[in-house]
């Protein structure tokens, strides 16, 4: 008994917003869209609840068509399971809330999600309140959605709330839905440049692959520095063509550093330290590669300063191949 939105679409005179959105939520499972500013992650929303009308496509809960409903006859349709409990709940910023601060936020979302009994919709409710206490709703969130078995979307476009909160993410861009999987298989496998870009920090370039498609780590040249990086191991439909570019991606992470030892099994190359910027529990370094830009992360600053010549390692089979 999912609840199910499928080919949902939205456009306005002069655009398209939205085209052929399709997802399913299954109860107690909250499913995140997640997508950069001015995706279309509160139109998808508002489409959803009946607040504004759609273009195409339909809405469904518990063999319930809900397609061209108004948010409160959508409410009335919904099984409610008790006195002040509704089937159908939305909780969306206002400037009234925003006037009174994060209090009457938090005071707002507790509110959701006491009486929300059914589907439960969230457009980046957490917004403006501090880590310890979006942590603490975070918990009720997920309490609330196992005990009650709600279907609940979230929006938002903070991935790290994504990662602490949702069981599945959907990643809206460019009007679509580009990629859906849980929060660890987008990270770790974006589908494309632009998923890669918004999904956490990454370090991506254009590079031209050198060597053939059938070879176990293809080979490519970077267009800035002229570096050749041995990559992971892809289908021949991810390599591409041999005479046209493609974006490599490694995570900051992923990049070792070195003032002395030396990897051999790794991709090296000789880097000068631009930037140190600090962010608490880590680090990132900003490096200068002959022309290639990278950043890497580390845990502690220990010795790192601006200028300082390094040896860094890009390991193969970390080295993704995007098309863009």
């Amino acid at each position: 008994m999912s609840f199910q939105v499928t080919n949902l679409s939205k456009n306005y005179p002069s655009k398209w917003v939205l085209r052929d959105v399709s997802l399913e939520v299954g109860p107690g499972e909250i499913l995140g869209v997640f997508g950069a500013s001015g995706s279309g992650k509160s139109t998808l929303i508002r489409a959803i609840a009946g607040l504004d009308k759609t273009s195409g496509g339909t809405v469904g809960y518990r063999d319930k068509d809900l397609t061209g409903l108004s948010f409160k006859d959508r409410e009335i349709q919904l099984p409610q399971a008790g006195q002040n409990s509704s089937g159908w709940g939305l909780f969306k910023k206002n400037k009234a809330q925003d006037k009174a601060g994060s209090e009457s936020r938090i005071r707002a979302v507790e509110d959701a999600l006491e009486k929300a009994d059914g589907v439960l919709l969230l457009d980046d409710p957490f917004c403006g309140i501090d880590q310890s206490t979006r942590s603490g709703l975070h918990e009720k969130l997920r309490r609330a959605a196992r005990e009650k078995g709600l279907s609940v979307i979230l929006a938002t476009s903070d991935y790290d709330e994504i990662c602490a909160v949702c069981d599945r993410v959907a990643v809206l861009a460019g009007t679509y839905i580009r990629q859906t999987g849980t929060p660890q298989e987008v990270y770790e496998r974006p589908a494309t440049a632009a998923i890669a870009a918004i999904v956490g920090r990454n370090n991506l370039f254009p590079a031209r692959r050198l060597t053939s498609n059938k070879v176990e780590l293809p080979e490519f040249m970077t267009l800035q520095g002229d570096h050749r990086l041995f990559a992971q191991k892809s289908e021949k439909r991810v390599l591409g063509a041999i005479n046209q570019n493609v974006t490599l991606a490694v995570r900051p992470e992923h990049i070792s550093m070195s003032f002395g030892a030396s990897f051999p099994e790794d991709n090296l190359l000789k880097a000068v330290i631009t930037g140190v910027k600090y962010f608490g529990a880590m680090t990132i370094v900003e490096l200068d590669c002959t022309g290639l830009k990278l950043e890497a992360m580390v845990l502690r600053l220990v010795g790192l300063n601006v200028g300082d010549e390094c040896m860094v390692g890009l390991p193969p089979d970390r080295i993704l191949i995007l098309k863009d």
